[in-house]
């Protein structure tokens, strides 16, 4: 059975900015928590018993290790006894590519068994039973988790693999530019044997590690089909996001807000489509007033909804299919629809937010208008401010009653 998994976290999520600005990517809150959390959370109550981050760069490191710590956090959550589950982290060695983070973990830690391998920017239900047999009945060199892509879904964007009747990957194309083998996308979930770290000491390894040739799907994967190595597919048959711009964000966050249990998400009370987090008295007696609010009328809740803890919502604030977060404040006659407000906004009364996200920390002022925008953590939006299509980096200050169409801002104010 896997016990053990890394995450490989590198690189600057540059296509999710302005949401990763300033943060690692594995810590974008997610239905109102890190995205990492998720992850591991998932792994944990599937039976692994140790997360190795493999971790690179000063913003994916430090928030982290504060966040996470040893694993406490999640064995606590989960009930589990002290000292079950453990986190770790890769020692400070500069990466050359995923593959490299994991060769770097498996030998710094002396890991000589099978090992599940994810990235860091994935939402997906995983069966890690069920992989774990997959890969050992074929005693597969490696295996790899595919993904039938949808039909109206671009191929072109990911790893692709030539498969045969049994699975077995007989070819494989990182971002194929003309005619791609089939429909089935690498996941980027791995399951590795303890083999993998001598690949790297014949000299075919030893070549791809003096050139820096070490992404999984760009280089090591083609690399081992092209000698031989058996490496199979396992299905990825239910939900796998790769989140890596504001809209894949958007649609997971939707989707496994629509199609996860009330327990997993957190959950303690639900009325009509609205979820309500928190298990303290003062919690429950919040939840009691807002369904109260809404049957009188003087609050309104529509669609699929996710509620925060220690949230206050003014009257006349209408919420439709949208994720409130923890401490997030909204003023009388709010109207927030298909949108997501990370913790600790603070929205004034009358502002209209529609198909947005608004990250950390952020203050917007009254009668604004927030139409499909993507704010960074720690903004400040004067009163009156129009900001339609556009993403503003975090901590800009965007004056009173501007007017910001179109616009992908990184200036210290808008006018």
């Amino acid at each position: 059975m896997l016990r053990k998994a890394i995450i490989p976290l590198g690189g600057l999520g540059t296509r999710l900015y302005p949401l990763t600005a300033d943060t690692s990517k594995a810590m974008v809150r997610f239905l109102n928590r890190p995205l990492i959390e998720w992850m591991i959370s998932s792994l944990a109550r599937q039976g692994l018993r140790e997360v190795y981050l493999a971790v690179s760069g000063f913003n994916n490191y430090i928030p982290l290790i504060d966040y996470m710590g040893g694993g406490e956090r999640i064995a606590f959550t989960l009930r589990m006894e002290p000292d079950i589950f453990r986190v770790r982290y890769m020692p400070n060695i500069t990466s050359l590519g995923n593959a490299h983070a994991v060769k770097v973990v498996m030998e710094y830690y002396g890991i000589n068994e099978p090992v599940l391998v994810l990235q860091g920017d994935t939402v997906a239900r995983l069966d890690v039973l069920s992989i774990w047999v997959s890969h050992f009945e074929k005693a597969s060199f490696m295996s790899v988790g595919l993904k039938e892509l949808e039909p109206w879904k671009d191929v072109s964007m990911y790893g692709v693999a030539d498969v045969d009747e049994e699975f077995w990957i007989r070819r494989f194309v990182e971002k194929p530019k003309t005619a791609p083998p089939s429909r089935f996308i690498n996941t980027g979930v791995y399951v590795l044997s303890p083999q993998f770290l001598e690949f790297f000491k014949t000299s075919v390894g030893q070549q791809l590690l003096r050139t820096g040739q070490m992404d999984f799907g760009r280089h090591v994967i083609p690399t081992l089909l092209e000698h031989g190595y058996k490496i199979s597919g396992f299905p990825v048959s239910d939900y796998w996001f790769d989140i890596g711009t504001p809209e894949t964000y958007m649609e997971a966050v939707f989707f496994v807000l629509r199609n996860i249990s009330l327990d997993d998400l957190g959950v303690t009370s639900s009325y009509k489509g609205a979820r309500m987090q928190g298990r303290t008295p003062e919690s429950r007696r919040l939840h009691a007033e807002l369904i109260e609010r809404d049957k009188s009328g003087e609050i309104s809740f529509e669609g699929d909804i996710l509620l925060g803890r220690h949230i206050s919502i003014g009257s006349g604030t209408r919420i439709s299919n949208s994720v409130i977060d923890h401490y997030t404040i909204l003023g009388n006659d709010v109207n927030v629809e298909n949108s997501i407000i990370m913790d600790r906004g603070v929205i004034g009364s009358g502002t209209v937010i529609r198909d947005s996200i608004i990250g950390r920390h952020v203050s917007i002022g009254h009668n604004c208008e927030i139409i499909g925008s993507v704010i960074g953590n720690g903004v400040e939006i004067s009163n009156g401010v129009k900001c339609i299509g556009s993403k503003i980096w975090p901590h800009m200050k965007i004056s009173e009653k501007a007017e910001v169409y179109n616009a992908v801002s990184q200036q210290s104010a808008l006018t």
